[in-house]
Order: C-alpha cells, then sequence, then structure tokens
C-alpha cells in the first residue's frame, strides 16, 4: 500500500498542478503509470463538483461547462492541451522529423494549435452541455469521470508498446511502464467508466480508445519515430473528448 501511494504522488506531481505531498524518491518513476487513471479520477471528481457549483448557481448550459473546463485546465496546468496543441503545430507544420521534434519543443503556438484547442474545448463543451440537458449535473459528472480516468488510464497502452521519440525531455523522464503496471491502469481506468457511466458505454469506449492509442501511435512513429510526452497529453485530449461522445450517443 504504501508502495502504491508512492506512486500516485509520483503520477500526481506529474499529472497535475495540486500541492501534493512529496513521495519516496526512492520508487522507480515508471511505476507511477499504474496511477494515472487514479489521477485522472480525482481530477475528474472535482472537475464534476465544479459543474455541480456552476449548475447549482443558475448558470447552467455553456456558461456551467466552460468554467468547468477552466477548472480542469487550472488543475491540470494545461498540460495535456499544451501537448495536443505542439502535435498538431509539429505534425501539421513540420517538413521533417528534426522540424516536427523542434517544433514539439517551441512554446509558442501556431494556426494548427490555435485550431486543435478550439475544436477540443468545444467539443467538450458541447457534450457536457449536451449531457447535463439529457441527465442533469449527475450525468454530465459521470461523463467528466470515466472521461478523465479512462483516458489516463489508456495513456501507459501507448507508452509500452511505441518506442520513446527522444531520450530527453518529459516522457523519457517519466519511464516506460512494463507488464503488469500497464494491465492495472487499463483495469482502474475501465472500472472507473464502468462505474461512472454504464458497462456497455465503458467497453465501447475501452475499444475505441484502445483503437485511438493504436493509430495515434501509428502516426506519431511514421512522423518522429516514436512518442513524447506531447504526444501523450495529445492522446489524453482525444481520449476525453471519445469517451465524452460515447456518453452523449448512449445516453
Amino acid at each position: 500500500m504504501s508502495a502504491f501511494l508512492a506512486d500516485l504522488l509520483n503520477a500526481g506531481h506529474l499529472l497535475t498542478r495540486l500541492p501534493l505531498p512529496a513521495a519516496d524518491p526512492r520508487r522507480p518513476f515508471a511505476r507511477s503509470a499504474r496511477a494515472y487513471p487514479l489521477v485522472g479520477l480525482g481530477v475528474g471528481a472535482l472537475a464534476a463538483l465544479a459543474f455541480a457549483v456552476f449548475d447549482g448557481l443558475g448558470l447552467g448550459g455553456w456558461p456551467a461547462a466552460l468554467l468547468t473546463l477552466a477548472a480542469s485546465l487550472l488543475l491540470t496546468g494545461a498540460l495535456h492541451e499544451d501537448g495536443l496543441a505542439d502535435v498538431a503545430d509539429g505534425f501539421g507544420g513540420g517538413r521533417d522529423r528534426e522540424q516536427k521534434l523542434a517544433i514539439l519543443r517551441d512554446s509558442r503556438i501556431g494556426s494548427y494549435g490555435v485550431a486543435a484547442l478550439v475544436l477540443s474545448l468545444g467539443l467538450r463543451g458541447a457534450a457536457l452541455v449536451a449531457l447535463a440537458a439529457e441527465g442533469g449535473a449527475g450525468l454530465a459528472a459521470g461523463g467528466l469521470i470515466a472521461a478523465h480516468a479512462l483516458s489516463r488510464g489508456l495513456l501507459p497502452v501507448l507508452m509500452v508498446y511505441q518506442p520513446l521519440a527522444r531520450r530527453d525531455g518529459l516522457a523519457a523522464g517519466a519511464g516506460q511502464p512494463q507488464g503488469l503496471d500497464v494491465w492495472t491502469a487499463l483495469a482502474i481506468g475501465a472500472l472507473v467508466a464502468w462505474a461512472a457511466l454504464s458497462f456497455g458505454a465503458a467497453l465501447l469506449a475501452l475499444l475505441l480508445g484502445l483503437v485511438a492509442v493504436f493509430l495515434l501511435g501509428r502516426l506519431a512513429e511514421r512522423q518522429i519515430g516514436g512518442y513524447t510526452g506531447d504526444v501523450c497529453g495529445a492522446l489524453q485530449q482525444t481520449l476525453e473528448i471519445l469517451v465524452l461522445l460515447i456518453a452523449v450517443a448512449l445516453a
């Protein structure tokens, strides 16, 4: 239990901006991957609480949805959104592998990145509005929790079957998970999605999520030779959108 708690704290430090206690520095950082979906569960629960507060204040609809997304951005430091924008700029505007990798490290954002962020925020906001209209704040909360947990539970799958595109950076520092830790993360993410939505929604999200992992992984391998932290961020955003849209479709 103490080892898992240390992994959870390491995962929390990596994926959020929450003021968490320091973890045991002797723990291999790669082991923290098994706790990614629990960090997502925490972020999703706090986002769901924010939505309930904004909805309870009578804001409803788009104002509540957008303010909830703003709250989640504060919780994570827009880590995954930054990765999505960088990947869109790099893959869309780079001429070769070296230039694509250089763009991924560039803090500036281009037109591809802006378009990707607008689409991501717009789709997630629209999904929350639709879920709240169909089932109230409770269904929107379930969608948020499932999307945040399962999207992070699927990240280790990409990290274990794709090579690193470079030997430095955030992804290299996080390490590559192995065997049981990948299955643990996947199982936790799927179970949380099942509890938050339904068995059918969780199963469909898991299957389509694995397809998305494979497709984005193959794209990243062809573009830059493997994955980076930015690719993981782009994948998380893609999966979060996917889970929310599935929740809407099955609502």
